[in-house]
Parts: C-alpha cells; sequence; structure tokens
C-alpha cells in the first residue's frame, strides 16, 4: 500500500485530469482500490472524494475488494445461455460456495458474470484470468477448477485443446 501512496505522490499530486490512469495504476499495484488510496488520490487531485468514489464505481473495471488470484467468468449472452451457462454458473456457485461477486475464502477464485465474450461460436464459454475455455459443460469446469486447485502457483494452460490466440487471449477447446 505505501509503493500505492508514494506512485500517486511522486507520478500524479495535482494532476486531476490523470484520474482514470491513476485508478488503474493503483489497482494495477495492490489487486483493487481500498478507501485509503482512494482517500489519498483525492488529496493529491484536490478531487473531491464523491467523484473519485463516483468514478470507481461507474466503470466495471475498479474494484473496491481484494480478488481472488484466478478470476473465473462465466457468459451469460444468449447463445451461452441457450446453451447451458447457466447451468455451469449454478455448478460453480455450489462448487466453491460463492456467488457472482464473490471470493472464495482462501482467496483463490472469484466469480463473476459477463454479458458476452464475443466468443458465440465456442458457447457456453468460461474465462479464467485471460483463457478462454470454449464449449465447456459443468464437468469440464468442475475439472478445470481442480486443476487449478491442484497446481495454483502454476501458469493455467489445461483443460482442453489450444486452439490459438485472439487479442492476447488463449483459446482452449474444452
Amino acid at each position: 500500500m505505501e509503493e500505492a501512496i508514494e506512485l500517486i505522490r511522486s507520478e500524479f499530486e495535482g494532476r486531476p485530469d490523470e484520474l482514470i490512469p491513476m485508478l488503474q495504476r493503483v489497482q494495477n499495484a495492490i489487486g483493487y482500490l481500498p478507501e485509503e488510496a482512494l482517500l489519498e488520490i483525492a488529496r493529491a487531485t484536490r478531487l473531491p472524494a464523491a467523484r473519485i468514489f463516483g468514478v470507481v464505481t461507474f466503470y466495471a473495471q475498479f474494484r473496491l475488494r481484494p480478488v481472488g488470484k484466478y478470476i473465473i467468468r462465466v457468459c451469460r449472452g444468449t447463445a451461452c445461455h441457450v446453451s447451458g451457462s447457466a447451468l455451469i454458473l449454478q455448478d460453480i456457485q455450489n462448487h466453491l460456495q460463492v456467488a457472482p461477486g464473490q471470493t472464495t475464502k482462501d482467496g483463490l477464485f472469484t466469480l463473476e458474470t459477463v454479458a458476452c465474450f464475443g466468443s458465440c461460436a465456442l458457447a457456453p464459454v468460461v474465462v479464467v484470468n485471460d483463457s478462454v475455455y470454449g464449449l465447456m459443460d459443468s464437468l469440464k469446469t468442475r475439472k478445470l477448477i481442480e486443476e487449478i486447485r491442484e497446481k495454483h502457483g502454476a501458469i493455467v494452460a489445461r483443460a482442453g485443446v489450444e486452439k490459438g490466440d485472439r487479442n492476447g487471449l488463449r483459446i482452449f477447446e474444452g
């Protein structure tokens, strides 16, 4: 946290026009935006704290709570929905004992839903951090979660055949 405060003071003091890049840098450094950091940003930029909180709560990219090492996102778009994403989501919730927006007690997983990833041909889609897993079902998803649990210190790279790379995201087919 001290590093983030120093970053705010050294690079962004008196620069309210840099609010969003500042929030992004602080979140990248800490993993989320704690109240203490937001108040320091308000002081440094001379912007009202209410404005800072307004920006943070408006943009979905910003987090006010710590997240897990692995963020599991389940697509809820039409193609994924009709292909079973609701069942996958329910199974993940039961398996991890968390609801969307929550993090497991061990801090390993955060569960989120997304309106659409734009990978409809791979429906239903589950994304873990930056890896896209297509043609998923509850069994494949549980297997993926358990593989991550078993080797959570390693890079997530299994659970299917790698299908390529699109915009920096690794694409897998279950």
